[in-house]
């Protein structure tokens, strides 16, 4: 599915030219920004929430490795027969995933899934017992944001570190919708790290945390079918914030939801999943916030179509600043 890739090529054209299998292999490169496109920049003050007058609110939904922060947490590929580890960066699968066990670079490697031993068991929490909880011992997230931190901010700084600041200082609701496995305590744990050593000056207001390949979050979502993809789970807990929304916040035709995520099919299935939430609220705003491959596009989504609103380079990232639900 090409979702907002053919939208956006054919508003610029007029026309289709590429098949599916071409727009899987070329890479875009977004055309420059026309004046008067961009936003400026979040300014870093307590601002108002654009719709609080008609009893509207503005909600962030976050993915959090490569979006929010760049952490070195290794995914582990399993060389078929040797069992042999190679370890690859979550950007990095990202980007090769669909090639395992294809023809080319890593057609003799596969993925294992169990939680303990497997490809993701950085990913997920580990049982500790009494003298290591003592002792101080922290789960893995914590400990990789920790070691993070360490290191000037320009290396782990997300592409929407700007706008998860902006939301946490404005305490817009926030929903963190994750890949990983650990408990949401341990998200909050490591979120806390960034207040902790003022990167923050607040904990996020949070509607919802799923990191959606943890059990006990696939049981809440209603799909405890371990085949699940993490492309589907992400679905399923996009329409469930909303809905947590409505139910917190009130059913509001002024409310405004923004997805941002770096994974080009996880994207095309938020989109999806933003389409018919539109349709059902068809008085709300849905937007998704596309930060892959160093390049920055917002889409504002509607029930039989995604419009470009926003689109930037790394270059313009200053101006671009991730600005979901801003204001045009």
């Amino acid at each position: 599915m090409l979702g907002p890739w053919r939208n956006w090529h054919h508003k610029l054209t007029g026309r289709e030219t590429l098949s599916p299998a071409t727009a899987e292999t070329q890479v875009w490169t977004p055309p420059p920004p026309e004046l008067g496109q961009l936003e400026l920049p979040i300014g870093r003050e307590v601002a108002r929430d654009r719709n609080a007058d008609r009893g509207g609110r503005s909600f962030y939904f976050f993915d959090f490795d490569d979006n929010v922060a760049f952490l070195a947490t290794p995914i582990i590929l399993f060389e078929k027969g040797t069992r042999r580890e190679l370890k690859v960066s979550s950007g990095e699968y990202a980007q090769i995933h669909r090639q395992l066990g294809t023809a080319g670079a890593y057609e003799n490697y596969e993925l294992d899934y169990c939680d303990q031993t497997g490809s993701f068991r950085c990913f997920r929490d580990r049982d500790m017992g009494v003298l290591e909880k003592l002792l101080g011992r922290r789960q893995m997230f914590v400990q990789d944001l920790a070691a993070a931190l360490g290191h000037p901010d320009v290396h782990w700084k997300g592409p929407s570190w700007s706008c998860f600041y902006h939301a946490a200082l404005n305490q817009r609701p926030m929903s963190l919708i994750t890949a990983r496995g650990h408990s949401p305590e341990t998200i909050k744990e490591g979120i806390r790290l960034f207040v902790n050593r003022e990167y923050l000056p607040q904990e996020p207001n949070y509607l919802s945390i799923f990191p959606v390949t943890n059990p006990s979050v696939r049981k809440v979502l209603g799909c405890q079918d371990g085949s699940t993809s993490v492309a589907a789970l992400k679905k399923a807990a996009i329409r469930a914030s909303v809905e947590r929304a409505i139910e917190v916040y009130g059913n509001n035709d002024f409310h405004r939801f923004g997805m941002s995520d770096d994974d080009p099919h996880n994207i095309d299935l938020i989109t999806e999943e933003m389409r018919l939430l539109k349709a059902d609220y068809p008085s709300m705003s849905f937007f998704v916030i596309e930060t892959q491959a160093g390049r920055f596009v917002k889409w504002e989504v509607f029930a039989d179509r995604s419009e470009a609103t926003i689109c930037s380079t790394a270059s313009d990232f200053q101006s671009f600043e991730q600005l979901t639900l801003l204001p045009p």
